[in-house]
């Protein structure tokens, strides 16, 4: 097991998928150690014997790729490759190549320090001394100081397509003109770098571009390329690439929890069939509407219960073409598309922008994650692809013609990442949804096909499969292997990792005895009157009543016979044990503080927290499909039976149903926030009737979502409090 593996999963706190492509590195370099003018054909025989799917370098250097899936992190594996060579082999320049603009801006801000994503948080090498960050903006003012020793580390970052663009009609990029502070070019400079490590960011994007020719020029030691999609598009259908080391595809991400599951959703018994295409795609947008309005409140009641942090959703729709997306925007901005409430709540992301619109609509484009920013909903037509990271996009509706396979590739990608990291049990939370009524059975059924991104998962045993074992290692604490005790229920997998700690007690009665006295004194732990301390357990009192307790308990072995074999020393035993257990232990008392006496509690009243909340008026319900296991959720269901005889009954009966409150207790509080949440329902909907479906179909979203304010106003009312010492020590219990 590799430290500087341990050491660098550890502190950037890796995934498992991101610590075996880390492991790979270190072992690729271990076994073809990267140098200038390596013999090609000899580095890709050593790595091919033990990874056999990496049967082409495909370039005029060892290269190889990780096919990581969107939302994983393939930044921060950047990262930790960078911080892995920099602290075994002593390589100090790297180059670093972006694909677009986007993702240009994003990796620079990633690699400087004091940002949100910085990738070397906790690499204790680059605390005092980040390396330096050359991009391709600054590289000619930074040229005078390329040759100080003490910027030991340099990470230039460049943006391929400008490259392209330089290199087009065979001209030479501007990397490749001369510079009079180094007294050659920039890239003759990179060239002769005696280890330079080339890292291609979404390297599908540029693999065969005139401008990747250019860079392969350089020479480097090793080439490291990361991407989600590990194939080039050519008119006979995908070119898978050759020196894929590491494939982890989207349907392992979702089955391992690291991206959120897409569902495509639709109404219950949709029925296109004398519709219009315009009627089908106005209602894709309200039904879209009525989701995301659903999502809004289930994230605030999330963040509240929790007491995470508040995100912000946002709808996606993706449009046909810039003319559509101007439509689009006109109608979502009018009066007639929910009473204008989403007017200045959205923007239009294509190329038809330009000068201080072009501006505004980066910049909103860029701060959609914050809460503080009232974009809710963004049209786009085909520019936002690889490098868009954001973890708040719960809803998509395409509206552009494409087959399914293309539908689902260019929808899920950019809505995968999870908002807090991981999954948190709550489906609206850990769903993205994508409206597709009439393309709804057509998507279930290329999710369900064979060799579908989402369902593809591969199992390919090797050889050493079937030699290596793997075995559950257990770790007792020093006073269990002092003692000779041996670990509970083992079984044929089970190893107990070795000690230098040798048993005090030989004899197998002995360690009997010791066996039962060590429980009495387990026993005691929940006795902090009779014994505090551990320290507690050498007073006479306790040592007579561990040994009574000791000889009630102790039956020897049936084949000895008294007289014949000499019975243990019960009382030698007791003390024994006793003084290894006082002098292994560190005594960590169990300190609670409780009421005592009579104790009131209930709720403050409040004024409730309602400007998220605006459900649209209800039509039907909306059915969601996971496209990786075929779970069904039923979106907006509201309760069968008759009418309640007042609106705010709907609000109180889904209150009570929570443990936390009484009716017979709370009826005016609850009454009166009932009557909160249906003054603002009528504040803008049409009529009684609108907010009634309202409160029906969203009765539970909206009950969940007041009792989770209710909490922030909760009182307790004591008598006097006091401590109270529920264990005097703690025993160290083995770990797996």
């Amino acid at each position: 097991m590799n430290r500087h593996v341990n050491s660098i999963a550890g502190r950037l706190s890796l995934r498992k998928p991101q610590r075996d492509a880390l492991e790979m590195l270190a072992r690729i370099t271990e076994i073809a150690p990267p140098a200038k003018n390596a013999d090609r054909a000899a580095a890709l025989s050593s790595i091919r014997s033990e990874y056999p799917t990496v049967s082409d370098f495909e370039r005029e250097f060892p290269s190889v790729c990780f096919a990581l899936a969107t939302g994983v992190g393939k930044t921060r594996l950047m990262g930790a490759f960078i911080s892995y060579l920099y602290q075994v082999h002593g390589i100090n320049d790297f180059f670093v190549m972006a694909p677009n603009l986007t993702i240009y801006k994003k990796l620079i801000d990633d690699f400087r320090p004091n940002t949100p994503k910085y990738v070397f948080q906790g690499i204790a090498e680059f605390a005092t001394e980040p390396p330096a960050i050359i991009t391709g903006d600054d590289y000619e003012a930074k040229a005078g100081t390329l040759f100080d020793q003490l910027l030991r580390c340099k990470i230039n970052i460049f943006n391929i397509s400008k490259i392209n663009t330089e290199v087009r009609g065979g001209k030479s990029p501007r990397i490749k003109r001369l510079s009079e502070y180094i007294g050659q070019s920039y890239f003759e400079y990179l060239a002769n770098l005696p280890n330079l490590v080339l890292i291609m960011d979404e390297s599908h994007r540029y693999r065969a571009t005139a401008g990747v020719r250019a860079i392969n020029e350089l020479k480097p030691v090793l080439g490291l390329e990361l991407t989600a999609t590990p194939f080039v598009e050519s008119p006979r259908g995908p070119v898978p690439f050759k020196n894929v080391i590491l494939d982890y595809p989207l349907g392992r991400a979702m089955e391992d929890g690291f991206v959120k599951e897409p569902a495509v959703v639709t109404r219950k018994d949709f029925n296109p069939a004398g519709m219009t295409p315009e009627a089908i795609e106005r209602m894709k947008l309200e039904d879209g509407i009525r989701l995301h309005e659903g999502i809004k409140v289930e994230l605030e009641t999330y963040a509240r219960e929790t007491r995470n942090r508040l995100v912000k959703p946002f709808l996606l729709i993706i449009a046909r073409d810039t003319t559509h997306a101007k439509q689009l925007d006109t109608l979502i901005r009018s009066d007639a598309f929910f009473d204008g409430r989403y007017k200045d709540k959205v923007i239009q992301v294509d190329s038809s922008k330009t000068g201080v619109e072009e501006d505004e609509m980066i910049e909103r484009l860029l701060r959609v994650e914050h809460t503080d920013e009232p974009t809710e909903i963004v049209i786009h037509v085909n520019m936002l692809k690889e490098g868009w990271d954001v973890t708040n996009l719960y809803t998509i509706v395409p509206l552009r013609a494409a087959n399914a396979r293309t539908l689902i590739e260019q929808s899920i990608g950019r809505g995968l990442r999870l908002p807090y990291g991981q999954r948190t049990g709550v489906t609206a939370v850990d769903r993205l949804n994508i409206v597709a009524h009439d393309r709804f059975q057509e998507i279930v059924d290329e999710a369900r096909r064979p060799g579908s991104a989402i369902q593809l998962k591969q199992v390919i045993l090797n050889s050493t499969d079937f030699v290596a074992k793997s075995v559950t290692l257990v770790s007792q604490s020093q006073l269990a292997n002092s003692l000779g005790f041996t670990v509970e229920q083992p079984t044929s997998n089970t190893v107990v990792a070795p000690t230098a700690a040798k048993p005090v007690f030989e004899h197998p009665e002995e360690q009997k005895v010791a066996q039962i006295v060590f429980n009495e004194i387990r026993k005691l732990e929940n006795q902090p009157a009779a014994v505090p301390t551990v320290e507690a357990l050498a007073n006479p009192e306790i040592q007579a009543r561990i040994r009574a307790a000791v000889e009630s308990q102790y039956r020897p072995a049936q084949m000895e016979m008294d007289g014949i074999v000499k019975p243990p020393d019960i009382a030698a035993i007791v003390d024994t044990t006793t003084k290894l257990v006082i002098q292994k232990t560190i005594p960590i008392p169990r300190i609670l503080v409780v009421p005592a006496g009579k104790v009131r509690s209930g709720f403050k009243r409040f004024d409730l927290k309602l400007d998220v909340m605006s459900f649209p008026p209800v039509s039907d319900e909306l059915w969601a499909r996971h496209l990786r296991t075929d779970q069904v959720d039923i979106i907006a269901m509201g309760k069968a039976g008759p009418d309640e005889a007042r609106l705010e009954d709907y609000v109180v009966g889904g209150l009570v149903d929570f443990d936390d409150i009484s009716y017979d207790a709370h009826a005016d509080l609850l009454y009166d926030l009932a009557g909160q949440v249906v003054r603002h329902l009528q504040s803008y909907l049409k009529d009684g009737n609108e907010v009634r479906k309202v409160l029906r179909c969203y009765q539970r979203v909206i009950a969940r979502f007041v009792h989770a304010q209710m909490q922030e106003h909760y009182w307790e009312d004591a008598a006097a409090y006091e401590v109270c010492v529920s264990k005097g020590f703690t025993e160290l219990k083995p770990s797996s």
